[in-house]
This record gives C-alpha cells, sequence and structure tokens, in this order.
C-alpha cells in the first residue's frame, strides 16, 4: 500500500498532525486540502505533501484537487460538520475508493447516543455516505469511533485535569469508558487504508484504553500524593436539563451544552462508552495501552 495516493482535509487543529504525521510514515502520498484563505504554513514541509487551496462549498473545487486520489480523510472542524456533503460528492465523481469522514468520536453506532443533539451533523453524514455508496459500488466509506482523545483530554482537562487536580466526576467517576490518544487514532487510520476490504462501508472500533476516572487520579495521587477537588454530575441530569434548554430557546452557552451531550456519550449506561471486547484494534494493528504506560501517560500530566 506504500504511495497510496490520500487526501487529508483538516491536517491542523487537535488531531489532523497526528493523521498525518502516521499517513507520511506508512508511506502514502499525501494532498492537503486548505480552506482557500486559510493558514496552509502550519503543514510541515514534506517532498511526500501537496498542499492544495480548495472551496469547500464547490464540488467542482473539490474534484478538481483530488484527481488521481485514492482516499479521502476528513477531518474537518466542528464548525463544517454540515458541509462534508460537497467533498463526498466531489470524491465520488474523481474516482475515490474509500472516504473517513470526520467522526473521530463517541459510538454513533449505539442509537441513544446518536439520538444526542450534538451529534446531529455527524449521522447525517454517515446516513448520507451509506446512500451515495449504494448507488456507487466503487465508492466505500469506514466510521472511525475512538472516544475521547486521551491525551489531549488529560491535558486540557476534557476527561480530567491532572494539571491543576480538578475533577468533574460523571456519576461519580467509576463508570468505564474507551479512549484512544491521538497518535494511535492516526495509526487506525492507516490500519483502515490498509485494510480496505475488510473496513468497507461500515464503523471500525478503536481504543488505546478502556479506564475510568477514579483510576486516572489514582495513577496521579501515586505520583505526587496531592489531593484533588473533585465535584460529581449526573449525566442523564444534565441530559434531561439541556434538552429542556434547546427547547426553550434560552440557551447562554451553546458550547457548554453540547459538551454535556458528550459526556452522556463518554460516561452514561446504556450509550455505548465502552467497547473493549469488540474492538477492531487487532484488525487494525493497534497496541493499546498496558497500565503502565497509561500509568506514564497521566504523571506525564502532572
Amino acid at each position: 500500500m506504500s504511495g497510496t495516493k490520500v487526501a487529508l482535509a483538516g491536517a491542523t487543529g487537535n488531531l489532523g498532525p497526528s493523521i498525518l504525521s502516521a499517513l507520511l510514515d506508512a508511506g502514502f502520498t499525501v494532498t492537503v486540502l486548505s480552506r482557500k484563505g486559510g493558514n496552509s504554513s502550519k503543514v510541515p514541509q514534506n517532498s511526500n505533501i501537496t498542499i492544495k487551496e480548495v472551496d469547500y462549498a464547490s464540488v467542482e473545487s473539490l474534484t478538481s484537487a483530488l484527481q488521481g486520489v485514492e482516499v479521502v480523510v476528513s477531518n474537518v472542524g466542528s464548525e463544517a460538520l454540515g458541509s462534508q456533503n460537497p467533498l463526498i460528492d466531489a470524491s465520488v465523481a474523481a474516482g475515490v475508493k474509500r472516504f473517513l469522514p470526520s467522526e473521530f468520536g463517541s459510538n454513533l453506532g449505539n442509537p441513544n447516543t446518536a439520538a444526542l443533539p450534538v451529534f446531529g451533523a455527524k449521522v447525517s453524514t454517515a446516513k448520507y455516505l451509506e446512500e451515495v455508496a449504494a448507488k456507487n459500488p466503487n465508492f466505500t466509506y469506514t466510521l472511525v469511533y475512538n472516544g475521547p482523545f486521551l491525551d489531549w483530554g488529560i491535558a486540557v482537562g476534557f476527561i480530567v485535569n491532572a494539571k491543576d487536580h480538578k475533577a468533574t466526576l460523571y456519576n461519580g467517576g467509576d463508570r468505564a469508558f474507551s479512549s484512544t490518544t491521538l497518535a494511535t487514532i492516526g495509526k487506525a487510520v492507516v490500519g483502515v487504508i490498509k485494510k480496505q476490504a475488510e473496513t468497507a462501508n461500515r464503523a471500525v472500533y478503536v481504543q488505546d484504553v478502556t479506564t475510568t476516572q477514579n483510576k486516572l487520579i489514582a495513577y496521579a495521587k501515586e505520583k505526587d500524593g496531592k489531593d484533588w477537588e473533585t465535584t460529581v454530575a449526573d449525566t442523564e441530569e444534565n441530559r434531561q436539563n439541556s434538552l429542556k434548554a434547546l427547547q426553550s430557546g434560552k440557551v447562554d452557552n451553546i458550547g457548554a451544552l453540547m459538551v454535556g451531550f458528550i459526556m452522556s456519550a463518554v460516561f452514561q449506561e446504556g450509550y455505548g462508552g465502552e467497547w473493549s471486547a469488540t474492538s477492531d484494534n487487532e484488525l487494525l494493528g493497534i497496541k493499546g495501552y498496558t497500565e503502565e504506560e497509561l500509568k506514564k501517560l497521566v504523571q506525564s500530566h502532572l
């Protein structure tokens, strides 16, 4: 598969650099799609990278940029999640064989999670991909579910705030959830490209660990012994309150509201946030983290 031509939409941000690095390490030739007027200077200089400016709303612009590309990986930001259809249509027009949409998160194969308002655009994109693939047998797709970003989530306090020794413990902090580092998500993308027959027109589930918030805090305490400032939150209560706020139209902070829905997807029973028994790690060549490696990761953020 070395030399496969891959287009990456969204090579910067939190996840983009890790996906780009994994693609290059695998020997793929990468076309980085850059929004016109965007900042492509953050993309590293590499003989295997070609940067093409595109209009993400124009099928014609995108089709031209995708000529000769076999695989498209979309990592467009949240503000563009509702606009992946032109990129999908252009992929079909250009003869692309595999499309990976901007998923890289929660288990949308679970109906409870799929019904959460925060995932509306992703659900619509997945449905559109299914419809397009049914009409175009040479075009296939793969959805990548990896849970919250493990290293990023610890660094910025999304899962636990190791640096400040603070955490909001969802449903007590003992709910097991699947989580994956940014680098491993990049490796999973490469695994999908190398295993296209086995991953066609379906979701793949990857993880570095299954863990809990309280376990992560315990690993931190092993190193420095410091007490943590914690609060407890009930995800179902938050979900109900968020739904009421949306229905009323009185929302002060829509971003915080959406994060609340995501926490239901990760930590709430019945929402499919843990998949250690059914992961596609082996198929995709994902080793995962040992307990000792996870402990070191947590302690590196103190």
